[in-house]
């Protein structure tokens, strides 16, 4: 079954000052899709959830992340939280049976310490939402040596791009989630088991 999949990062110091250079830092790392290179989308939400955006805008092309960090940087707030959404290129099996690089949306949202309560203790200072832990493991596709192979690309770059994040970004915690009960490392290691 599909979980979505997340990356939670909390550093040990995010004050209201620190945390768009944080997010900046992690946005560098990102290996955006050369079809949509750069974010797509900021909002900030004020509080919690359940209130209302106070800032949402949309960049077409895409903004850098300097650019969408700086929009962003203009209402600095302590129970504020700022999402910004990119995309990457993940291998996809199509419906014709043929692999695709695809762009594959992402998000990344960094909360500020007062805001829903201090989710940032469960969730992170900064949380990235992969979408479905499906798209990394392909699991109604038939694992032959092809498809072992995008399988293992898919994951080599999340491994990357989370490896990059903790020696540029300065966190100092780190970990990779999902919605489930199932550990993902090991939901990764019996498909892989599964090759014929």
């Amino acid at each position: 079954m599909a979980d979505p999949l997340y990356l939670s990062l909390w550093y040990q110091n995010f004050d209201v000052e620190e945390m768009l250079p944080r997010m900046l830092s992690v946005l560098r790392q990102f290996p955006f899709s050369p079809q949509a290179p750069g974010v797509s989308y900021v909002a900030l939400h004020p509080v919690s959830w359940a209130e209302a955006t106070i800032l949402e805008r949309r960049f077409s092309p895409p903004a850098s992340p300097e650019a969408a960090v700086l929009v962003a940087s203009e209402l600095l707030h302590q129970d504020y939280a700022y999402v910004f959404d990119g995309a990457w290129d993940i291998w996809v099996r199509g419906d014709d049976g043929k692999w695709r690089h695809q762009a594959s949306p992402v998000r990344f949202i960094a909360r500020a310490l007062d805001f829903d309560e201090g989710a940032w203790e469960q969730e992170g200072h900064i949380e990235i939402d992969f979408g479905l832990d499906s798209s990394f493991l392909q699991e109604g596709v038939q694992l032959d040596r092809e498809a072992e192979e995008h399988v293992r690309a898919n994951v080599q770059q999340l491994v990357d791009f989370t490896n990059a994040i903790e020696k540029k970004s300065g966190a100092n915690g780190r970990v990779l989630w999902s919605e489930s009960e199932d550990n993902f490392a090991q939901k990764l290691v019996a498909r892989l088991q599964k090759v014929n």
